[in-house]
């Protein structure tokens, strides 16, 4: 385990590579600062003991005047190297958080849908956020820090043993203590860090939630019980984070108290000595100081293992994610002679969190360049996971789907969807303006281009009377629009790409049936060639089409048009029944 986590660091520092010079000036710089604070105790000691040795004032102001122009030169310089190492370890974290954050909303990017479930929204943006933010921070301590503790530690013993051998007690006293109590606090925190982020993940989680289901919370006025979710999930992770707190409270006092006590044993010694002529008065403040140095040197250090172990558990987390290979891979194929051609060869496939529980069962059709085919059945029965295998968002359990003549696994992925248009039920809209919302997937396409597929999309209609026009701004997931018209900008989106095959996700759902007619009448004429492929509940929608495919229970029953489908299918029958002469328009 310690050696995966171990693992997880020395991986990440490869971000650092590109910042080299960076990474080098700001600990050389920080040196430079450490060594002039190292230097000053004892110029200032030296002010001191003149100060106090009887002299003349008019024989002692010179010599204090220079040594006091002297430090202030030097802390001049020593702030200017601080400032500098703070500066370039700046630069070297905030690109460093930049890069990992960038491939990491990538990689993201590139995950197949059953691993982002897997890994849950909430817990994808805390890893891109939070557990960043923590490397990020852990880098910016670590090229500062790093070198400053080290060598105030040691810097600090050399000074204070060649003021006074008899100081070494103190160090040998204190030193161990403070460095048993880091050593139980790093052992008993490190574990809790962990449990820290995936509490995290979940307040993202009911967060995320919320926000995007805003609508149905305050459909059925559940917002307490949502308030009470939330504060479960919050006091959770408050009271994790409590824990950890709890320890550094009691922590530093403690090392704060081992400090003063060894800062009394030096002054004591060092009275003593200094009384006995063996020490000078500036030496025991000199002294003093060295030995605070020294202990807070440690804290320091522990300060330093505390973010180490909290930027460990956030490097594992990050790592899982750069790491983790895309389920569905690339093939060598991007271009086939075939356009427009769908084939399914015995398709059964099962979710893969779902224990192997079959959601489609042997499935086997063929649909033709520009055909219109339609998939119909009850909820529930698979319509969807079937057209989800066609731009490959989940692969066949068994069983192999054909798109041009080649076989999805074939295909480069980018390539495959680019082939492809998919109409989701639910208009995915982003904050931006119509035409952006529209241009999705097109960025090259013309304002001619837009105004057309949106025509076609029946979308003209309504985008013209806004305030701007296609240039008018949507709020977040289309929050300003209604239904309809956000599925008719979708499907203008769709539309826009002029692909090989459209797919039309129960995507027309929100339109009246007037404005559906139009809809499908605009792509027979004006996408000649494009096999467009639609789920639908209303026999309404389906019956012009040029087959229909009849799925129950994850089976396809029928495929056939509506004239024979009304002759040989009981199930397309019933169906019918149900809608038309029921006159309910849906399926019930």
């Amino acid at each position: 385990m310690k050696k995966e986590k171990k693992g997880s660091g020395v991986k990440l520092t490869r971000y650092l590579k590109p910042y080299w010079i960076f990474c080098l000036l700001s600990p050389l710089l920080m040196a430079g600062e450490v060594l002039i604070d190292l230097f000053q105790p004892k110029l200032m000691s030296h002010i001191v003991d003149e100060s106090i040795s009887g002299k003349p004032f008019e024989e002692i102001m010179p010599t204090v005047i220079l040594t006091g122009v002297l430090m202030l030169v030097l802390v001049a310089v020593g702030g200017l190297c601080g400032s500098l190492s703070a500066y370039t370890a700046g630069v070297a974290s905030e690109r460093f958080g930049d890069d990992l954050r960038r491939d990491g909303f990538n990689k993201v990017m590139s995950l197949s849908l059953q691993q982002t479930d897997k890994f849950t929204t909430g817990s994808l943006v805390t890893r891109l956020t939070n557990d960043i933010v923590a490397l990020r921070d852990l880098v910016m301590t670590v090229l500062r820090m790093l070198i400053r503790a080290p060598m105030f530690l040691i810097g600090g013993l050399v000074m204070c043993l060649t003021l006074d051998v008899n100081f070494g007690y103190v160090l040998l006293a204190s030193i161990p203590v403070q460095i048993v109590i880091v050593v139980i606090m790093i052992k008993y925190s490190h574990p809790i860090f962990s449990k820290v982020q995936k509490k995290l993940d979940n307040v993202n989680s009911v967060v995320q939630e919320n926000v995007s289901g805003a609508r149905v919370v305050k459909a059925y006025t559940n917002e307490e019980f949502e308030i009470e979710r939330f504060d479960r999930a919050n006091k959770d992770y408050r009271n994790t984070n409590l824990s950890v707190l709890r320890l550094f409270a009691l922590v530093m006092p403690v090392l704060m108290i081992v400090m003063n006590l060894a800062v009394i044993a030096i002054i004591l010694i060092g009275g003593y000595r200094a009384e006995a002529q063996a020490l000078n008065v500036g030496d025991v403040m000199a002294a003093t100081q060295y030995i605070t140095r020294v202990l807070m040197a440690i804290m320091m250090v522990s300060n330093i293992f505390q973010q180490a172990s909290r930027a460990q558990a956030s490097a594992s987390r990050v790592r899982e994610i750069l790491e983790c290979e895309p389920v569905i891979k690339d093939g060598p194929v991007k271009d086939s002679d075939e356009k427009g051609t769908v084939r399914f060869e015995n398709v059964s496939f099962a979710y893969p969190e779902s224990s192997g529980v079959e959601v489609l069962s042997g499935i086997s059709f063929e649909i033709k360049r520009g055909e219109t085919v339609a998939v119909i059945g009850s909820t529930g029965c698979g319509k969807t996971s079937l057209v989800n295998l066609i731009p490959r968002f989940y692969d066949a359990t068994i069983g192999n789907v054909y798109i041009d003549g080649v076989n999805v696994k074939d295909w480069d992925t980018e390539a495959l969807r680019r082939r492809i248009s998919f109409v989701l039920q639910k208009s995915e809209l982003f904050s931006g303006t119509v035409k952006e919302n529209i241009m999705i997937g097109s960025e090259n396409a013309t304002d001619e281009e837009v105004l057309r597929a949106a025509e076609i999309a029946q979308a003209d209609s309504f985008v013209s009377q806004m305030p701007n026009k296609y240039y008018t701004y949507v709020a977040e997931k289309g929050a300003s629009l209604s239904g309809g018209q956000k599925q008719r900008i979708a499907i203008a989106r769709g539309i826009l790409r002029r692909p090989e095959i459209i797919i039309f996700d129960d995507s027309t759902s929100a339109l009246d049936l007037t404005t559906e007619a139009k809809v499908q009448k605009g792509l027979r004429e004006n996408l000649e060639g494009t096999t467009v492929i639609m789920i639908a509940q209303r026999i309404a929608s389906v019956m012009n089409a040029d087959r229909i495919a009849v799925i129950e229970n994850g089976a396809l029953v029928a495929f056939d048009n509506h004239e024979n489908l009304m002759k040989s299918c009981d199930t397309y029958k019933d169906i019918y029944a149900s809608q038309m002469k029921g006159g309910s328009g849906i399926n019930e």
